[in-house]
């Protein structure tokens, strides 16, 4: 007996799920690492929003530009400001501050992994 296209979507669906599952983790593990390397708590990269508030407080900003997260457009180009600053705080240069904003399941692992040390006054 052959399989429905349901039953074959069903493990479609369930692969995508999984490897969905496995990159937030990855994500989160490397964004507590680099937490930790910046000597700020690493479970505050678990809720979302505070971690945000922490990556202001790495790039020494206030907490208040986290707002700019949720304005549409604005918070592309936050976003790729931010990253930068943290790239250059681990003595990264501008091109990987650009990878860690468009593909940051490889950027912050390389960050969180890697020998990249934090330096506060960068």
């Amino acid at each position: 007996m052959e399989p429905t296209t349901t039953q074959m979507n069903g493990g479609v669906g369930s692969t995508i799920l999984i490897v969905a599952v496995i990159l937030w983790l990855v994500q989160i593990v490397s964004f507590w690492k680099v937490f930790a390397k910046a000597g700020q708590p690493g479970i505050f990269a678990l809720i979302p929003i505070v971690n945000l508030v922490v990556l202001m407080k790495i790039v020494k900003r206030s907490g208040w530009f986290v707002l700019l997260f949720f304005i549409p457009l604005v918070n592309i180009v936050w976003l790729f400001v931010i990253n930068i600053e943290i790239a250059k705080k681990f003595a990264k240069g501008v091109g990987f501050g650009i990878l860690m904003s468009i593909v940051p399941i490889v950027g912050y692992p390389i960050l969180g992994f890697g020998d990249a040390k934090y330096d506060a006054n960068a």
